[in-house]
């Protein structure tokens, strides 16, 4: 593993919630965030960096991912938690942002999601939506 670690949707939301630097980056995609909902943070008093790691519809890695992180006012000792639908894209931007010099980089496991039930449907097994955190649809 070439990030800090694994946590839960629970762990992540404890996290923010505590460290005023804590940031979450959601790395799904600009049809995720408008089609399927995003996280809401609203009661945290932040808002999530929405910012994709692979480009829709051809799911390209954003070759400006790393970069649009490191120009923004983020310390690199900032914990940063990455979030995508499932929890694999998140696992390799938080490799990227490792090896691009920041200390504390953690995969949210099962992501916004979570995994497919007994009828391949999305949403109740494990994730964001499941776990009852805040989130919202546009």
């Amino acid at each position: 593993m070439s990030y800090t670690g694994d946590v839960t949707v629970e762990e992540a939301w404890k996290a923010l919630a505590q460290d005023e630097k804590s940031v979450l980056v959601d790395v799904r995609t600009q049809a995720e965030w408008a089609f399927v909902g995003m996280c809401d943070l609203t009661e945290l008093r932040k808002s999530p960096l929405l910012l994709s790691w692979q480009m829709f519809p051809h799911m390209d890695i954003n070759a400006d991912f790393v970069k649009t992180i490191t120009d923004m006012d983020i310390s690199k000792d900032s914990s940063l938690y990455f979030l995508c639908r499932s929890g694999v894209r998140s696992q390799s931007a938080a490799s990227a942002m490792i090896s691009a010099g920041y200390e504390k980089c953690y995969n949210i496991l099962g992501g916004f999601e979570g995994d497919r039930d007994a009828s391949g449907h999305r949403g109740t097994c494990g994730g964001w939506i499941a776990a009852g955190l805040p989130w919202k649809q546009n």
